[in-house]
């Protein structure tokens, strides 16, 4: 495989820290073998990975730059979480951390616990997800339609003990003392207290939530678990190899839990990254600081996935810029995408703004607007928030 041709520039930025400046020299790639597409896929789990990379033709016109989405909306469960899902069950069953018969628990604003739902059953096992309650409610019916057992919760802050993801992780541990108590337990450690992760805790006085046919519990953690960014490093970021043929300037994408930008970027080594931070004037007037209208991405904490990446510095990006671009691209590709590919939208023409024309960006196209009716693509929500779209063009991020 031939090097790197062109330098690469990182960016990205956390309302906690700064990332200084970085440029890339010229490295070789691995090779990467796709999966055969003339061949049937075995089950749901080979048909993940492997979507295609579409040109964004007004965003590309309009730049001058080669523009092009990774269109992960088109994975089975619609989004690219699920590649993350497959990795996080996959790397779990192998290492004995999760069995056949077990529940897989999360929480999630939507994608990730969506996935995992669609996958779970594929590996033999369930899924329980804790969500926020104010999270786009077609995403609880889509999780129970497929199955998921759903617990809806109020939002607070991470550091609070009754934080969506927090109590997911106590939900393993419950299943794992429940599959104890049958004898069908293998996270106990020799003082007779459950191990979930790495984490132990004593019993919970609470009635579980779980079947007594239940063989244990393992906690996803998206946000912690580097099989997130193994999942782009050996899947997403070889293929954007592959299919520009090493032909690439940028790539770009937010980050929610940290796990796409760090994977893609530590495989491609020429990339830059747009973040959403809540210093915006959004993040200020709603209630909980990742639940603007883009759910899914903003990140206020160096996770361990994020700590993987390779950055420069930042873009900054708002609702309004999301919401503009979103119904831009509907109306100009016919591309009905989600908050947060949108949102990475933005991110590729400011780097092409950036960087000037000839050059070729990448992003990704995370998933449809199919999960974003009540909010994002609701007329009364957007009105009452102060978000109802204007523009004619793209003259919101200054192109005339």
């Amino acid at each position: 495989m031939a090097p790197v041709r062109a330098t690469g520039a990182v960016f990205a930025a956390l309302s906690i820290v700064v990332l200084s400046y970085l440029l890339y020299n010229s490295r070789p790639r691995k090779t990467h073998k796709p999966i055969s597409k003339k061949k049937p896929r075995r089950g749901l789990t080979e048909a993940i990975g492997n979507t295609p990379l579409i040109r964004i033709n007004s965003l590309s016109e309009a730049t001058g730059c080669e523009i092009l989405g990774k269109a992960e909306f088109l994975n089975p469960g619609g989004s690219v979480k699920d590649r993350v899902a497959v990795k996080i069950i996959d790397e779990a069953l192998e290492s004995g951390q999760l069995a056949q018969g077990g529940v897989v628990t999360e929480g999630s604003a939507g994608s990730t616990a969506i996935s995992l739902a669609t996958v779970a059953p594929a590996f033999g096992c369930t899924c329980h997800v804790v969500i926020p309650d104010d999270a786009a409610i077609e995403k609880s019916q889509i999780l129970e339609a497929l199955g998921a057992t759903v617990e809806r919760v109020r939002p607070v802050s991470i550091t609070h003990r009754d934080h969506y993801v927090n109590i997911a992780r106590r939900r393993a541990l419950e299943a794992n003392e429940l599959a104890s108590k049958h004898g069908k337990s293998k996270g106990m450690d020799a003082g007779g207290l459950v191990q979930a992760n790495g984490h132990i805790s004593e019993e919970e006085k609470q009635i579980s939530v779980f079947s007594s046919n239940c063989t244990g519990g393992f906690f996803a953690d998206q946000f912690e678990n580097l099989a997130n960014f193994r999942a782009h490093t050996e899947g997403t970021g070889p293929e954007i190899w592959e299919q520009t043929g090493g032909n690439l300037h940028a790539f770009v994408a937010a980050a929610g839990t940290g796990g796409t930008l760090a994977g893609v970027s530590r495989f491609l080594q020429v990339t830059r990254g747009v973040m959403y931070t809540r210093e915006e004037a959004e993040g200020r007037r709603l209630k909980n600081p990742f639940d603007t209208i883009t759910e899914g991405i903003g990140i206020n904490r160096l996770t361990q996935n994020f700590l993987k990446a390779e950055l420069d510095g930042a873009f900054r990006g708002t609702d309004m810029e999301a919401v503009e671009m979103s119904r831009y691209l509907l109306k100009k590709d016919g591309l009905f995408v989600g908050s947060s590919s949108a949102m990475n939208c933005v991110g590729a023409v400011r780097v092409a703004q950036s960087l000037g024309p000839g050059h070729t960006i990448v992003t990704i196209l995370c998933d449809s607007g199919m999960r974003h009716l009540s909010k994002f693509y609701d007329p009364q929500y957007l009105s009452q928030h102060g978000l109802t779209p204007t523009a004619t063009g793209l003259e919101f991020l200054g192109i005339s």
